[in-house]
C-alpha cells in the first residue's frame, strides 16, 4: 500500500498566483464545456442508431417511438451519469485526501464491498427482485460499513493507515460472502451478474429521484471539507495548529464519502476507476490544494463515465458494453502507469 508522507507545509499555505488562478478558473469552464458537449452526445449517440433529427425531435416533439428512447432511456441515462460521475470522482478525492494516499479510490475503505454484499443478501434471502429495492439495501450496506471501517479504524484515534488497514479487511470478508453465497445460489448469481458490472442501462427517473438527495447532501458536505482536509494534509500537529479538528474532519470526511459512494453503487452497481483516475489526473495540473481539486473532479468525473458510456454503446451495436467493463479496460492500463511513475520518482 503506498501511503504519502506529509507535504511540506509551503506547498499548502503559499497562495497561488493570480495568473495560476485565472488558468485554473479558465480550466473549470472549459472543462464544463467539455461536460456539456460530452452529455449532448450520449443523448445523440445510443446502441439504436438515430439522426440529429430524429433526436430533437424525440426531444422536444414526440411522445412516441422516438421520445420513449431519447427522454425515456437516454435523457435518464445521461443524467445518472451525470450525478454518479461527480459522486465518484468527489468520493476519490476525499478518500485521496483522507487517507493521504494518491492511488485510493472509494473500494479502498470496503463502501463498494457492503453495498454488493446487501445487494446479494437482499436477493438471496428477501427476495429482492427490482431495482428500485436494490438502491436502499445498497446503500444501507455501503452506509454501515463506511461506519464499520471508521470504528474499527480507531474512531477518535483514526489515521490513515488504520482507515486504509481496516476498509481492506473488510473488504476481503464481505468479499468472501458474496462469492460464497453467489456460488450456492444460482438465481442471486444470475441476477447479481449484471448489476456487479456497473451499468447505467437500467436508468430512471424513480431511480435518480431517489438517490438524488443523498447525492446532492454528499456533494455539499465534500465540497465544504476543502479547506479542513488541506490543513490535513500538512500532518495532524500543523493541521491542529491551524486550527482544524481532526476527528470531525475525519467524521464528516467518511460520512461524504460513504454517502457518495453508497448512492451511487446502489443506483448503478460498483464502478471503477474513476474515482482513482480522475482526482489523480487532476492533482497533476491542479497541485495539491482541494479547493481546486474537488470542483475539478465534480466536472471530469462525469466526462469520463459518460464518454466511456457512449463509446459501450457504440462499440457492440446493436448490443452495449457495459460502462463498468469500459472504464476497467481504460483503468486497468492507467493505474499500472501511476504506480510505475510513483516508484519511479520514489527511486
Amino acid at each position: 500500500m503506498l501511503v504519502d508522507s506529509p507535504p511540506e507545509p509551503s506547498a499548502e499555505t503559499a497562495p497561488a498566483p493570480p495568473e495560476r488562478r485565472a488558468v485554473r478558473a479558465a480550466g473549470l469552464l472549459l472543462s464544463l464545456a467539455v461536460l456539456v458537449l460530452v452529455a449532448l452526445a450520449s443523448i445523440a449517440i445510443g446502441a439504436k442508431e438515430l439522426s440529429l433529427e430524429q433526436v430533437w425531435h424525440g426531444l422536444f416533439q414526440d411522445s412516441g417511438t422516438y421520445g420513449d428512447v431519447v427522454v425515456g432511456e437516454r435523457l435518464s441515462r445521461t443524467v445518472l451519469g451525470l450525478l454518479v460521475g461527480a459522486a465518484l470522482g468527489l468520493a476519490g478525492a476525499v478518500l485521496q485526501a483522507l487517507t493521504r494516499n494518491p492511488l485510493a479510490d472509494p473500494g479502498l475503505l470496503g463502501i463498494n464491498a457492503g453495498a454488493s454484499a446487501a445487494v446479494v443478501t437482499a436477493i438471496t434471502f428477501f427476495g429482492v427482485t427490482s431495482l428500485s429495492g436494490y438502491v436502499w439495501f445498497a446503500f444501507a450496506g455501503a452506509a454501515g460499513v463506511g461506519v464499520l471501517v471508521f470504528f474499527l479504524g480507531g474512531s477518535r484515534g483514526a489515521t490513515p493507515v488504520r482507515l486504509a488497514l481496516a476498509g481492506t479487511a473488510i473488504s476481503a470478508a464481505l468479499y468472501g460472502y458474496l462469492q460464497a453465497v453467489m456460488i450456492t445460489d444460482e438465481a442471486a448469481l444470475g441476477k447479481m451478474r449484471f448489476w456487479t458490472v456497473g451499468s447505467l442501462a437500467s436508468a430512471t427517473s424513480d431511480i435518480i429521484w431517489q438517490v438524488l438527495p443523498f447525492l446532492v447532501a454528499g456533494t455539499v458536505l465534500a465540497l465544504a471539507l476543502a479547506r479542513p482536509l488541506n490543513a490535513m494534509a500538512m500532518g495532524d500537529d500543523t493541521a491542529r495548529a491551524l486550527g482544524a479538528h481532526l476527528n470531525r474532519t475525519r467524521a464528516l470526511s467518511m460520512a461524504a464519502a460513504t454517502v457518495l459512494c453508497g448512492a451511487a453503487t446502489a443506483a448503478c452497481g460498483p464502478i471503477v476507476f474513476v474515482g482513482l483516475m480522475v482526482p489523480h489526473v487532476v492533482r497533476s495540473f491542479t497541485g495539491p490544494d482541494l479547493r481546486w481539486i474537488l470542483p475539478y473532479a465534480t466536472v471530469l468525473s462525469p466526462v469520463l463515465l459518460l464518454g466511456a458510456d457512449v463509446v459501450g454503446r457504440v462499440v457492440a451495436r446493436p448490443a452495449e458494453l457495459q460502462v463498468g467493463i469500459v472504464t476497467a479496460i481504460l483503468g486497468g492500463p492507467v493505474f499500472i502507469f501511476l504506480v510505475r511513475r510513483r516508484r519511479t520518482a520514489q527511486l
